[in-house]
């Protein structure tokens, strides 16, 4: 059953974003200017594009974005800021091996999501694997002063990740955009100030 277009969706649609989810970043934009013109950016999960779009249209001409995805981008990249998207899974070793050498980045992005079953409880450590991937990444990747995003579905046992991510950064907090859609489960992990590495999760 097709999901029906709610004011986010239209307002995407409006403004030429392929997804709602463009008002989440944006929104954390205004509360915490991640985002500044001629920094590089890593886009985590970036399909079908709406926050690799978001950051390009802000980054300027000095700027740079690498977006990775198991599926294309699906938005029109108009000449400024530098792009290139990498095909393929974060948990290869061959993509964080290309992240690393196309770094260090001024912010990480995470709106990488797990395919949902139907089961919460899957989801959540689904997504929980994912989320620790993103910021096991960041702290490789990182500049020093560095930022990150990374999306979270709630099931209980993401208490730890947040507890990492204030080992590795000067500020963090969970955020839940008004975007968000008031069923969902999701909340959004920042790290703000990059201070450290972290050690791989077991």
């Amino acid at each position: 059953m097709k999901r029906a277009e709610d004011y986010y969706s239209k307002l995407a649609r409006l403004k030429d974003f392929p997804a709602r989810s463009v008002f989440k970043l944006e929104e954390m934009q205004d509360r915490f200017a991640l985002l500044k013109a001629g920094q590089k950016v890593l886009d985590l999960g970036s399909a079908p594009g709406s926050w690799s779009q978001f950051c390009l249209q802000r980054l300027g001409p000095k700027g740079s974005l690498v977006g990775v995805d198991l599926e294309p981008a699906n938005f029109k990249v108009l000449p400024g800021p530098k792009y290139r998207f990498l095909k393929g899974d974060i948990f290869s070793s061959e993509i964080t091996s290309s992240l690393r050498e196309l770094g260090p980045y001024d912010l990480v992005l995470s709106d990488a999501a797990p395919r949902t079953s139907g089961s919460g409880l899957v989801d959540a450590q689904g997504s929980l694997e994912i989320a620790w991937q993103a910021v096991e990444i960041a702290a490789n990747t990182l500049k020093p002063g560095g930022n990150l995003v990374v999306k979270v579905f709630q099931g209980g046992e993401e208490g730890q990740l947040l507890r990492q991510i204030k080992s590795l950064f000067r500020r963090a907090r969970a955020f839940k955009p008004k975007a968000s859609r008031n069923k969902s489960r999701e909340t959004y992990f920042l790290g703000l100030y990059f201070e450290a590495k972290v050690e791989k999760k077991a």
